[in-house]
């Protein structure tokens, strides 16, 4: 590895935080909330260290993939770290454990808080907390290739290391170019949903908060009760359309706004994305029509809000769905596995994984039938390489290896088995909210701090895929 390089690159990304420290100060200014000290002294910090690295830490040698997967994770241990300075200096968040939970959740779009009084923290503190979840969003590597061009030596291994799904699709033959394209989609639909928020009479403030934890599919919101807490069809209705783009390839949109809209259907994981998000709603309907809900358009608002939701791995509530039947519970659990589709900012295994598991297990009992016929694995019209449904099959596997180890220490510290598999299976998906003592209506301050290190582990490994991860652990990684 090429420690310095990795190191100075870390630097770099401790500047650019200290930057987005400053953005919430205006907002403590003119709410006066008190909290502009709090920032002020978090971005003198995290600009010293960030500079510190950043100078003294030089190297002549390019950028390998090996340091990618460095840079990447320790990106984000280093946000969550210094990005909870000022929940801690503010007081807010007394402790730095909760803190740091708090922000890594905000980072990797999670949404898991420790807070059961979100309306007690400050504007300030608020806008940050949503703020984290839409830097986290698209990704923190990805912006600084757009604005860093010191990154652009080995930066298609820093994108490869960052993006979700399968593979990192590129828009432009420059990374940088790439980067600067994606965040372009993702600024524009951000103002759009902030823009139609506030035609619901939702505040400037409020709008741009859930309209950040939107794009980001995070789920932070800026009320106790989330998106509830307005009981308004309208906002209902914007907050769910924009989920529902925020879990679909950013490429797509990128075609889209190009006047390429047939683009969307021609593609088969956005076809079977479509398919599960109507299926599950009226499935939800079913289920809840007469049981939960006496009014139709009632029962349509909540069970369309909370499969989307769930499936997008946004995690903001607008019903407690632990009243709705067990079957019900159980159709949300499958979701919040499956997430959203590669290339989007959702969490969980991915549409294109689990379609493409699918389809290789019906070869395979093709061929117990025809040992002789040759058929292949495909993604629209493209067959897909050997390499590639290894790396599927592995993290398929590797993922479940996780959730029921992860389940095992989480009962171990002392929770219950429904709550301890929720709590595993919402942060290594990004969730937020599961079912027991985790569900949307609790929170996870009460976990024990052995149960919080293990689901913030579980949460960056949810956001970086597994892989990025755990490859550190190799004794070879570190090897010449």
């Amino acid at each position: 590895m090429n420690i310095l390089l990795t190191l100075r690159i870390l630097g770099a990304l401790l500047l650019f935080l200290s930057v987005a420290l400053l953005l919430p100060v205006p907002f403590a200014l003119y709410y006066n909330d008190g909290a502009y000290l709090s920032f002020l002294l978090s971005a003198i910090v995290t600009f010293t260290a960030g500079f510190a690295l950043f100078k003294e830490c030089r190297s002549e040698r390019d950028l390998s993939l090996r340091d990618g997967f460095a840079i990447v994770t320790f990106s984000w241990l280093f946000y969550a770290l210094f990005g909870a300075l000022p929940f801690y200096f503010s007081g807010a968040i007394p402790s730095f454990l909760n803190a740091s939970f708090e922000t890594l959740s905000g980072f990797t779009t999670t949404g898991a808080t420790i807070l059961a009084e979100v309306e007690s923290l400050p504007e300030s503190l608020l806008l940050w907390r949503a703020l984290t979840q839409w830097l986290g969003g698209m990704g923190i590597i990805v912006m600084s290739l757009a604005i860093l061009p010191m990154l652009g030596v080995g930066g298609m291994q820093l994108f490869k290391a960052e993006v979700p799904g399968p593979t990192a699709d590129r828009l432009k033959p420059r990374i940088q170019d790439t980067a600067k394209l994606l965040w372009g989609v993702y600024v524009l639909l951000t103002a759009v949903e902030v823009v139609l928020l506030m035609l619901g009479k939702m505040s400037f403030f409020e709008s741009l908060c859930h309209s950040f934890a939107t794009l980001a599919t995070g789920g932070f919101s800026s009320r106790n009760i989330s998106v509830g807490a307005y009981d308004s069809p309208y906002i209902d209705g914007v907050i769910t359309l924009f989920m529902f783009l925020a879990g679909v390839n950013f490429f797509l949109h990128y075609q889209a706004l190009r006047g390429r809209l047939t683009e969307f259907w021609k593609n088969e994981e956005f076809r079977i994305y479509l398919g599960i998000t109507t299926g599950s709603i009226l499935l939800l309907m079913v289920l809840n029509q007469g049981a939960v809900y006496d009014s139709l358009f009632d029962n349509l608002r909540f069970s369309s809000f909370q499969a989307v939701s769930i499936l997008t791995t946004t995690g903001f509530g607008t019903a407690d769905y632990e009243q709705w039947s067990v079957l019900s519970q159980y159709l949300l659990v499958a979701m919040m596995f499956i997430g959203g589709c590669a290339g989007s900012t959702a969490g969980g295994m991915k549409v294109a994984r689990i379609l493409l598991l699918f389809k290789h297990a019906h070869v395979q009992l093709f061929r117990l039938i025809h040992p002789r016929a040759v058929r292949l694995v495909k993604l629209g019209n493209r067959p897909v390489g050997r390499d590639v449904m290894q790396s599927i099959l592995g993290f398929f596997a590797l993922y479940m290896a996780v959730f029921v180890i992860a389940s095992f220490l989480m009962a171990a510290s002392g929770m219950d088995l429904v709550s301890a598999g929720a709590s595993v299976i919402s942060t290594l998906g990004n969730i937020g909210p599961g079912l027991g003592s985790v569900g949307p209506t609790d929170n996870f301050c009460h976990i024990a701090p052995f149960g919080k290190t293990v689901l913030m582990f579980c949460m960056l490994l949810g956001r970086l895929e597994l892989f990025t991860v755990l490859v550190l652990f190799f004794p070879t990684f570190w090897r010449k």
